[in-house]
């Protein structure tokens, strides 16, 4: 049985003993997991990845099966879950699991995908899609979290610990609790505490490096390349900063395709762009054209599988891409 993951209320009323969650964001099936099976939970945890599952099925399923004297409920949590695991959960389906619920945790799975058809279809079983967060959902982290402590932030903050947090909730959560932690001192958080308190000033330049690249400002680009050290670990963080701007950039693109005022689209544009960034998004917005746009994610997206198949020139690729247009 399919149940979104923002029908939170269908999953605490649904009695299920098996529970598949699939997709990227680790922080909303951190924050099912957490709200639905942990919040008042009295009983054993147990934790695995799939190989070591499957490297001991006999042992797993006999843990499944038997209850000790002193044991009441058993929350099994599988994680990196692949179509390996089918056979196995196929078989424990017929099977009576007494007061032990098995939650599986993975990336995204193909409509075609057996292990998906096989919770999709089960109608004792929850099949849960979780997808990546976007401005609107973040916004509502952050206000949730201002609300439960009592705090407050200017929309000027939140917009910047959403440009910044790169879609990772439990990144921005992280940072959130920073700055609870200087509310206590201070009265009132200003954008220069955020970036001294938080990590997001140790990626700034990636996001100038990002904003300069789509601007076309390859003097600038040049600079930052030179005055950064980056390594191959931080390819991937680059390619998905530069991916995330451009698609807000395709929307602004979208937007200016039928509205010609560039200054109008852009005050009015949601989330709010940073007063700081205003400038240089409209510079972007000017340099390319919708199609042009659509060509530059395309790429981006062969950049990164190419980087994935070669860490070891991965920068190079990197340099390549943002140094050419």
């Amino acid at each position: 049985m399919i149940i979104k993951s923002f029908e939170l209320d269908k999953l605490k009323s649904f009695k299920s003993n098996l529970h598949l969650i699939y997709g990227n964001n680790e922080g909303i099936k951190e924050d099912i997991i957490e709200s639905i099976y942990l919040s008042d939970f009295n009983g054993n945890i147990l934790k695995y990845d799939e190989s070591e599952v499957l490297n001991n099925k006999d042992e797993f399923i006999s843990s499944l099966l038997t209850k000790s004297l002193f044991e009441n409920k058993k929350l099994i949590i599988i994680s990196r879950a692949t179509e390996k695991l089918f056979s196995l959960l196929n078989d424990i389906l017929d099977r009576e699991l007494i007061d032990t619920k098995i939650i599986i945790k993975s990336s995204n799975l193909e409509k075609k995908s057996k292990l998906r058809s096989l919770f999709e279809k089960g109608s004792q079983l929850i099949c849960t899609a979780v997808y990546e967060d976007d401005s609107r959902s973040l916004n509502f982290i952050i206000n949730n979290f201002l609300k439960n402590n009592k705090l407050s932030l200017s929309q000027e903050i939140k917009n910047l610990l959403i440009e910044r947090s790169k879609g990772d909730r439990i990144y921005l959560k992280n940072e959130l609790e920073k700055l609870r932690n200087l509310h206590i001192s201070k009265n009132k958080v200003s954008i220069e505490d955020v970036l001294k308190l938080t990590n997001l000033a140790e990626n700034y330049s990636v996001f100038e490096l990002s904003d300069n690249y789509l601007a076309k400002n390859s003097k600038k680009v040049s600079n930052i390349l030179n005055e950064n050290n980056y390594s191959s670990e931080d390819s991937i963080l680059i390619i998905r900063t530069i991916l995330n701007k451009t698609k807000r950039l395709l929307k602004i693109r979208t937007e200016l395709d039928n509205n010609s005022n560039i200054d109008q689209v852009i005050s009015s544009f949601k989330p709010p762009i940073f007063w700081k960034e205003k400038d240089i998004v409209k510079k972007q917005a000017q340099s390319w054209s919708t199609n042009e746009v659509k060509e530059i994610i395309f790429k981006i997206n062969d950049l990164e599988t190419s980087v994935k198949k070669n860490t070891a020139n991965s920068m190079l690729f990197v340099s390549n891409f943002v140094s050419n247009y």
